[in-house]
């Protein structure tokens, strides 16, 4: 129970600060960069809580299978994040600008975000 805590604390962080920044950029700019700004932050926020799930029960459980969960994760989430992008894009129609910006920004924020988890991760069981 104590590891799924742990796991979960980063998750609820992720997806407390995404949500708190979309509400800001959302209430500051309105329908200038909406719905985009909640799409921009959809995709990559999925899929960092994921891959950050996968991540900690991974290193807790066989610490030595770590390298190739990361390398198969970034297989899927290159090719998740290309056929995103397009769906946003193509099918879904939002507008261009104001959806990469944000997708940009909350991609390189939550990798940033669970790097320092990560960190953290590997510093507390050495």
């Amino acid at each position: 129970m104590l590891k799924t805590r742990t796991g979960m604390r980063p998750v609820a962080w992720m997806i407390a600060t995404s949500a708190l920044s979309w509400l800001v950029l959302a209430g500051t700019a309105g329908a200038r960069v909406n719905p985009e700004a909640l799409y921009g932050m959809l995709g990559p926020l999925a899929v960092a809580s994921v891959s950050w799930t996968m991540t900690e029960r991974t290193y807790r459980s066989a610490p030595e299978k770590l390298t190739g969960v990361l390398v198969e994760g970034l297989l899927i989430k290159a090719l998740f994040f290309g056929l995103y992008v397009v769906v946003m894009l193509r099918v879904i129609e939002l507008r261009p600008v104001p959806f990469v910006l944000c997708f940009t920004g909350y991609f390189i924020g939550l990798y940033v975000m669970e790097a320092l988890f990560m960190r953290r991760l590997f510093s507390d069981t050495n």
